[in-house]
């Protein structure tokens, strides 16, 4: 084979091919799937890239590029092949009959990694439920020789083959994980509807994959909670923490799961209740890598799932990671079908653009905030230590009633306190 037909990755242990299929080389897809790759634990060795006119039904690529892929699994000596492309079992199947070792397509890949990030367990239990469904789908006969044959009145015939055994473990191992998420996710119901009587707006980071989600979160609670690494799908539970803005609007921040491209259906079926967070919060921030060249693709990408998931809210692009820009491109992209006018240039990681990102987060969440005086009664504590959680106290004097507050609130708290008749 020669060196165009396929290129060396890095040296060292032989371990996986990639084959890029309507792939050219020194692209950021290209980089992401060797990402994908490497996040799975891989060592990627050599990669095949394979324009096709159309693909093969048999195998997805051309008999040619196959024979270039059998040579390359032979000098290499892999036993593993990934696929950047989605494969039907068939594929699959032939494809490791003629290269004669394992084949692993894209959503296959995702599906491990994912399951390498899990640590909750739901997140576990959601990333098993997706891989079952995907396997559903992959269970081909190979143990005709175990069908079992049996006599006797009623039991007579061929017997349950072992593909049928498999598929019956199968989908009662996915009855089981679901049984167990929708307990998971009554509970999760009832963390939400004791968050909506403490009337503070949901704030979702979305984004990318690696986009920088989990150092933005810690950059605005405050916090080294979330695990931070530069590696995709470093996060995949969700996590809420309640933060108070500089305005005084006090929300609760829920970082959810990154996205990519060709993110598979099944996993986003088994993570919608995770994925519920992102749909019922009061306001999303699409966390983008600017730094990207391709981030106006991503952008659109991680649109596509939000209204798979039916995730309409109201959403403020955030642009990341400006400190590795040499200036800021305010310039929208034309062509992109699905721009959104405005945006914040923010880097989370030092904490560049933090202060006008919280103040948009408040303008949005609650418009312009109020000034006015308080006075509560001494039997009215409760109400006090609630405006000083959702509110921001200026000046707070003990009188021989009660005390008079002066503070300034969201337009929500004033209407209520307004309501109370305790407004000086």
């Amino acid at each position: 084979m020669s060196d165009k037909q396929y290129s060396d990755i890095a040296s060292g242990l032989n371990d996986v091919v990639l084959v890029h299929p309507h792939k050219s080389p020194e692209t950021s897809a290209v980089h992401e799937f060797i990402s994908l790759a490497r996040a799975a634990g891989a060592n990627p060795v050599a990669q095949l890239f394979a324009p096709l006119r159309e693909f093969n039904p048999r195998t997805l690529i051309g008999a040619g590029k196959l024979e270039d892929l059998k040579d390359a699994v032979c000098q290499y000596g892999v036993d593993l092949v990934f696929i950047d492309h989605a494969l039907s079992p068939i594929q699959e199947r032939n494809l490791q009959n003629e290269l004669g070792c394992r084949v692993l397509d894209r959503t296959g890949l995702i599906l491990d990694v994912f399951a390498c990030r899990a640590r909750s367990f739901e997140g576990k239990l959601q990333v098993e439920l997706a891989q079952m469904r995907h396997l559903s789908t992959r269970l081909v006969r190979g143990w005709t020789h175990l069908e079992r044959q049996k006599g006797g009145i009623g039991l007579r015939g061929p017997g349950e083959t072992q593909l049928e055994t498999d598929r019956r473990l199968v989908q009662k191992r996915i009855r089981v994980l679901k049984d167990r998420l929708d307990k998971l996710e009554r509970q999760r119901h009832q963390q939400k509807q004791s968050r909506r009587r403490n009337q503070h707006p949901v704030v979702a980071l979305v984004g990318y994959t690696n986009a920088g989600k989990s150092t933005l979160f810690n950059a605005l609670t405050g916090l080294d909670r979330a695990y931070v690494a530069d590696q995709l799908f470093a996060t995949l539970d969700t996590m809420v923490r309640a933060i108070k803005l500089h305005g005084g609007a006090s929300v609760l921040l829920s970082d959810t799961v990154g996205f990519i491209h060709g993110l598979p259906h099944d996993l986003v079926a088994a993570f919608h209740a995770t994925l519920e967070e992102v749909r019922d919060a009061d306001l999303l921030l699409h966390v983008v890598d600017v730094s990207d060249s391709e981030f106006w693709d991503h952008i659109e990408d991680v649109n596509t799932v939000l209204e798979q998931i039916g995730a309409s809210k109201q959403r403020l692009l955030v642009f990341n990671k400006v400190d590795q820009l040499s200036s800021i491109p305010r310039a929208k992209d034309p062509a992109s079908p699905c721009v959104v006018p405005s945006g914040i240039y923010v880097s989370a990681r030092d904490g560049w653009g933090m202060h006008e990102l919280e103040q948009e987060i408040q303008r949005r969440l609650c418009g312009s905030a109020v000034v006015c005086r308080v006075h509560l009664g001494l039997d009215q504590g409760a109400l006090r230590s609630h405006i000083y959680h959702s509110g921001k106290v200026l000046s707070d004097h003990p009188v021989d009633d009660g005390w008079d507050m002066q503070v300034e609130l969201m337009p929500k708290l004033f209407q209520q306190l307004n309501e109370q008749h305790v407004l000086g």
